[in-house]
């Protein structure tokens, strides 16, 4: 028995599987987002509660003991922790936009510019260089008070393992402090954002990735478990993206591209980032856009369409959804992939008093593809595309995806994150593990020739739009 634990955004998940892959039992909690005026928090206590009560119940569901844990989560953000990784302060989330100001300024000076072409991070304002020199300025007391600046799964691995102190791993620390040729922190690049003071706070790198025991708080001890990497690469493994040039796209609250290499361009438009992976010299060229099924969901709670109506909608409506568009950039933080714009906002055009819920609803999963799209193309992709994430649950959407990326979509379902965590834990330990099983797709979905040059269009359409829709957001 193998258990993996995804602490995602909105949602904490552990899953467990058998030897083979097979996936026996999940268990979920949600958990709150605190959103106001731009800032995004989120209850540590909250977050580590329901890793506990997911794990402690998956645990109950399966026939064997548990051999192995791995652990993935969400990335950036300010996790904030005292010595033995309890909160200092609510968790700043990736989504939160407070620092775009200090964004506005770097993007002008080069700052923003000299830190991608050293570490391959195009910095955004819920990255962790940005958040921390807000803090610095504007909430020192909280970083006076803090042992470590860490990740989501970070500050869960600390109090499930009892560690001494807190570490993190090459994956999360790619962005946007670690050189990716070392493996270590540029500290030139800590000194350009003014943090030299706060060069302490770095959780050291695990490399690789670090190792436990479970205790306490009601868990069954003596698990071993394995600490990342985070939620993006670990759906890369989940999914078998490994080949240089293969790909993957979560459809998820977030919208990543994710395109495995052993190149480092940085070069070219400053954007998305390098993910170092376990194996040296192994990267995810990263291109994720800051909305995914999170702009979906806020058309669909707009309109009191509930999910299970999408594909029919989606069926009741053509391609173009009668003139309707919509540039899907709906984050209050701007968009991060695969270009910065911390002050673009979503479009809505086209409507008339003629429009549907099912033409909004096709218009928002149409600009959702072309933004796919557009990251794909930037982060390279030049063989097989893999898709995984809450977006998979709609046949219509993929159908419609893989017309509007004009390519077949290997379709990988399930709790890809906790999958992959497992077999990063399992490489660790050296457990060996059949990964060409553990990663087979469950649907190949092909595209409609027709239907892919009609979007083809489309998308040409969608990339003048979106041109003019950025010069409005800097003036």
């Amino acid at each position: 028995m193998y258990v993996g634990i995804d602490v995602g955004t909105s949602m904490v998940k552990a899953a467990a599987f058998d030897g083979t892959g097979r996936e026996l039992a999940v268990e979920s909690r949600h958990v709150g987002l605190d959103l106001h005026g731009g800032v995004v928090e989120q209850d540590m206590e909250e977050v580590y509660g329901a890793v506990v009560a997911v794990l402690e119940e998956v645990i109950t569901r399966v026939p064997e003991p548990v051999e192995l844990a791995g652990l993935t989560g969400q990335g950036d953000g300010v996790w904030l922790v005292d010595e033995e990784g309890r909160p200092v302060r609510a968790a700043a989330s990736w989504m939160d936009g407070r620092a775009h100001e200090l964004l506005d300024q770097w993007l002008a000076d080069g700052t923003f510019e000299t830190v991608f072409r050293r570490t391959g991070g195009a910095m955004f304002p819920g990255c962790p260089g940005p958040l921390l020199a807000w803090l610095d300025r504007h909430e020192p007391e909280s970083l006076d008070a803090a042992r470590a600046a860490v990740y989501c799964k970070d500050m869960v691995f600390q109090r499930l393992t009892g560690a001494a102190r807190a570490t993190t791993d090459v994956s999360d620390a790619s962005m946007p402090f670690l050189d990716p040729r070392s493996r270590t922190y540029d500290n030139g690049v800590v000194e350009l954002l003014g943090l030299t003071h706060r060069r302490g706070l770095l959780a050291p790198v695990s490399d690789p990735i670090a190792t436990g025991e479970t205790r306490g708080e009601g868990l069954p001890s003596a698990i071993r478990i394995a600490n990342g990497p985070y939620d993006l690469p670990a759906c890369a493994l989940g999914a078998g993206v490994t080949a240089p040039g293969d790909g993957l796209l979560i459809v998820g609250t977030c919208l990543a591209a994710l395109v495995a290499t052993t190149d480092l361009d940085l070069t070219g438009e400053p954007a998305g980032l390098y993910i170092s992976t376990d194996r040296p010299g192994h990267r995810l060229r990263a291109m994720p856009a800051m909305v995914g099924t999170a702009a979906l969901d806020w058309v669909l709670s707009t309109t009191g369409v509930r999910h299970e109506e999408v594909d029919g909608l989606l069926a009741s409506t053509p391609p173009g959804a009668h003139g309707v568009r919509v540039l899907p950039y709906f984050a209050p933080s701007g968009e991060r992939a695969p270009f910065v714009e911390p002050r673009l906002r979503a479009e809505l055009s086209g409507v008339s008093l003629e429009s549907t819920r099912a033409d909004l609803v096709r218009a928002v999963c149409e600009g959702i593809g072309y933004a796919a799209r557009h990251c794909l193309e930037a982060a390279g992709l030049t063989g097989s595309l893999a898709v995984c994430g809450g977006g998979t649950r709609s046949p219509a959407w993929m159908r419609l995806l893989a017309d509007v990326l004009g390519r077949p979509l290997r379709v990988v379902e399930g709790e890809v994150g906790a999958r992959g965590a497992v077999l990063a834990a399992a490489e660790r330990y050296g457990v060996a593990l059949d990964t060409a099983a553990w990663t087979r797709p469950t649907a190949i979905v092909e595209p409609d020739p027709g239907r892919a040059a009609y979007y083809a269009k489309g998308y040409e359409e969608h990339l003048t739009r979106l041109t003019e829709a950025r010069s409005r957001a800097r003036t």
